[in-house]
């Protein structure tokens, strides 16, 4: 199955969001389609099958150096309908039971049927497997991201949600960096959205490169144990540095702007320069890398967080380039539809009218189904 990432989204998306409803839809982790009876692949929850959980003496492919061997294209498209924070009744249950699982798993087939023979311009990926995690979030114990602080929460603006907000758009910086093209940040880069989800990761002797599909970022991952870089220098997706424990490869990443989120596509109150990340990558299957992710920021929030996913192979699955750059639409249609606006709004007054309603939201990716599984990192699901 060839995949083609359309390169004009972002301008489409500022075309129409002032005249469609539903920022649900937005961010895409809708819970699936009608159901369906799951495929020999959904009948079980994933994790189970990998082949680390079956035999505790499977060791990943090598490199031909020795190191365990990341290498290839994968996706995190099998994890679009886990929920990034657990739903508050399921306490520290961590999987689902198997009724809900069968439940998920039909949806999610239903999702991938949906969009094969039934959607149009824009695709949703489903994968082919279904996990049965019951949040992505795992530490605190209740998956359920901790509280901000009091500075955290007072950065919190409409910029935070750019072209899926409902404005007002008066400058570029209204827009978010994934309006404008620039970058989701690390783990916007790897949470779960509705296409796009793709990664390559290549290795050598010193270093891992791991390029995301959508917004096209590359991270180089130097493992010669050199310290990290000045505090003085920040870069959206920080400064990385990695080594190995054993079978597993474990990422240290400071020195980040303020100016990057952590929620799906980057979108969400964003963090301050202080936050660390750690990430570690384990391969757990010829298909399967573990990727668990623990974030620091303790001025934006109250605790240290966790996340877990499951990076995995697809069928066929290509990298296509992102054909988006930050003169592409995004911008300059979301300010000329704010002007626009206001023209309307002082043509109503001087007529003596009610002034016209702002539409809210991005209704692009249509209405969540019934059971969607919808997130804002800083709101709940």
């Amino acid at each position: 199955m060839k995949r083609f990432a359309p390169p004009l989204l972002c301008s489409l998306a500022a075309c129409i969001a002032l005249a469609l409803a539903t920022p649900a839809g937005a961010q895409g982790r809708a819970g699936g389609g009608p159901s369906i009876e799951p495929s020999a692949a959904r009948a079980v929850p994933a994790e189970t099958t990998a082949a680390a959980a079956k035999d505790p003496k499977w060791k990943a492919p090598r490199t031909s150096w020795g190191d365990p061997s990341f290498e290839g294209v994968w996706s995190t498209d099998d994890m679009r309908s886990v929920p990034t924070q657990r739903p508050e009744a399921f306490g520290t249950r961590e999987t689902l039971t198997p009724e809900e699982f069968v439940q998920r798993a039909s949806r999610d087939e239903g999702g991938k049927e949906a969009a094969a023979n039934r959607e149009t311009f824009l695709r949703n990926e489903w994968g082919i497997r279904t996990f049965g995690y019951s949040s992505l979030v795992v530490d605190p114990p209740n998956g359920r991201v901790p509280e901000m602080t009091p500075a955290g929460r007072a950065r919190a603006a409409n910029r935070d949600r750019g072209t899926f907000g409902p404005g007002p758009f008066d400058e570029f910086e209204d827009c978010t960096l994934y309006d404008r093209c620039i970058t989701r940040g690390v783990l916007g880069s790897t949470l779960p959205v509705i296409y796009g989800n793709g990664m390559r990761i290549i290795q050598n002797l010193g270093s891992v490169a791991i390029s995301y599909e959508m917004i096209h970022d590359t991270r180089i991952i130097p493992l010669d144990g050199r310290p990290h870089l000045d505090g003085g220098i920040r870069q959206y997706m920080g400064n990385s540095r990695g080594h190995w424990d054993g079978d597993t490869l474990i990422v240290e990443t400071h020195n980040f702007t303020d100016k990057t989120s952590i929620g799906g596509n980057g979108n969400g109150t964003r963090h301050s320069e202080a936050m660390t990340l750690v990430e570690r990558f384990k391969r757990v299957d010829t298909d399967m890398i573990e990727y668990v992710a623990t974030v620091n920021d303790p001025i934006s929030y109250t605790a240290p967080f966790t996340f877990r996913l499951m990076i995995t192979t697809q069928p066929n699955y290509e990298t296509f380039e992102y054909s988006c750059h930050e003169g592409n639409g995004a911008v300059g249609h979301s300010l000329s539809g704010e002007r626009a606006f206001d023209r309307e709004v002082a043509d109503a007054i001087a007529r003596g009218e009610q002034p016209p309603q702002r539409a809210q939201g991005l209704g692009i990716y249509g209405r969540p189904s019934e059971g969607a599984e919808v997130f804002d990192i800083n709101a709940g699901e």
